[in-house]
């Protein structure tokens, strides 16, 4: 599959071949479901604490004698079935949440997802990011000549700017901009991207997934 690349001005300067092995593989919507919510679950940590009888704070002496008073026997007053005592069974906080999903089923969920973006035309490839100033103002305008030039990009209000590796004049110029997310493919994840509705990226980013 091929794509157009644009320079700074939104000037198309030719085309690129994307990797097959990234965009265009058997995509599988529940691999990529399955994939986003391990992703959650391993994002999750154990905040619920309850004070068991020996955390409560209080006398441990005996309710009432043992016999002679016609009533069930009972220890101290820290015992869960009485107000203000202890719970028992309650979460301790050190819930573990964690999932994990083999390496391969990982990739073949994220191929999907770019597979998905490519088969609806939702990426754009541009070069010479590098020389982009980092200023929003610079920003701005660079968005809004690529959106004179795809209609699809203009539409969406949610725009992830892949790059190689995370780049500051980049952040500096679009990191105010609201609806830009900048992506990096050291950290590229499944859940980053099903929050996208059209992708961007640097030609840079594009050879590196060829490799």
């Amino acid at each position: 599959m091929k794509t157009s690349i644009y320079n700074l001005k939104a000037e198309n300067i030719g085309e690129i071949t994307l990797p097959k092995a990234y965009f265009d593989v058997k995509a599988s919507d529940k691999l990529i479901a399955l994939a986003i919510r391990i992703y959650l679950a391993n994002q999750r940590s154990a905040h619920a604490k309850t004070k068991e009888r020996s955390d409560v704070s209080g006398t441990m002496k005996k309710m009432w004698a043992q016999k002679g008073t016609g009533r069930a026997r009972h220890s101290t007053a820290k015992a869960p079935q009485f107000v203000g005592g202890g719970v028992a069974h309650g979460p301790s906080g050190l819930q573990n949440f964690k999932l994990n999903l083999p390496k391969k089923q990982k990739k073949l969920a994220l191929t999907s997802l770019l597979t998905k973006f490519a088969q609806n035309k939702s990426i754009m490839v541009v070069d010479g990011v590098k020389a982009l100033p980092p200023k929003t103002k610079e920003g701005w305008n660079f968005i809004d000549l690529l959106e004179k030039e795809n209609k699809l990009l203009a539409d969406s209000k949610k725009i992830g700017i892949v790059t190689s590796q995370p780049l500051d004049n980049i952040t500096r110029a679009f990191g105010n901009i609201p609806g830009i997310n900048l992506l990096s493919l050291k950290s590229l994840n499944v859940y980053d991207l099903s929050k996208q509705n059209f992708l961007i990226f640097t030609k840079n980013a594009v050879s590196k997934l060829s490799k």
